[in-house]
């Protein structure tokens, strides 16, 4: 809920504070928006934008408020005007449902299709959205392998090296200034990589949830957690539990 908060503020502009990493070998940048940028391989991750949540949710008789699916795609526009990346992966649960993007009004289509424009798009299949995508650019994959990475939706305990995933919306909680924070995070040991939740109105794990046990090596866990315009990168050791 604090991206959606936030999102109408986005500027492209900004500065971004952003956290420089490597999986794997492979160079990467934490931006504060939740895209992870890969320089030397020009190409843009998100992950769970949960499209069309607002909508799904309507269509079973509960309300959420309907702005879900703008909010998300104006701070990806954000994030790729930063960027301009030659490629954009996103890494599952594209939508909220199988039958989200089929059912996207003609203005939203657009704006994906805009963003688009010039580059490659490749939409990772979740479990939410198995399918694939309707009548939108770019194509669909299970998973993908490349450069020394595999991106996929899930992460697996006995994935290769240089897994990027999502799936489980990692979220960490410091102490600061008395005060207690807690934000969506990207969590990394340099060996793999799980992406924070880029919908507006997603929820999260903690990093210590059991549904993480076993991903990561926790001596070289960090957690890059999203501020409103910088990351803050805080070692697994030191989060609150």
């Amino acid at each position: 809920m604090q991206r959606l908060a936030f999102s109408l503020a986005v500027r492209p502009d900004n500065p971004a504070h952003a956290a420089p990493i490597t999986v794997n070998g492979v160079a990467a940048v934490c931006d504060p928006l939740g895209g992870l940028y890969l320089p030397d391989l020009d190409i843009l991750v998100v992950s769970d934008l949960h499209l069309e949540k607002g909508s799904a949710f309507a269509r079973r008789g509960m309300m959420l408020p309907p702005y879900d699916t703008l909010a998300t795609l104006k701070i990806l526009e954000a994030v790729i005007s930063r960027y301009d990346p030659k490629t954009v992966i996103s890494l599952g649960d594209n939508f909220h449902d199988r039958i989200g993007s089929a059912l996207m009004p003609d203005h939203f289509r657009q704006m994906i299709a805009t963003m688009a424009r010039g580059r490659e798009w490749i939409w990772i299949n979740g479990n939410h959205d198995p399918d694939g995508t309707v009548a939108l650019p770019g194509s669909s994959a299970d998973e993908l392998h490349y450069a020394g990475l595999t991106f996929r939706h899930e992460p697996g305990l006995n994935a290769p090296l240089g897994e990027i995933a999502g799936h489980l919306h990692p979220s960490a909680t410091v102490r600061r200034r008395e005060k207690y924070m807690r934000r969506a995070c990207f969590a990394s040991d340099g060996r793999r990589l799980v992406m924070p939740a880029f919908g507006v109105t997603t929820g999260g794990l903690d990093l210590r949830h059991q549904a993480m046990r076993g991903l990561f090596d926790h001596q070289t866990l960090v957690a890059h957690m999203l501020g409103r315009d910088r990351i803050y990168s805080v070692r697994f050791v030191n989060l609150l539990g």
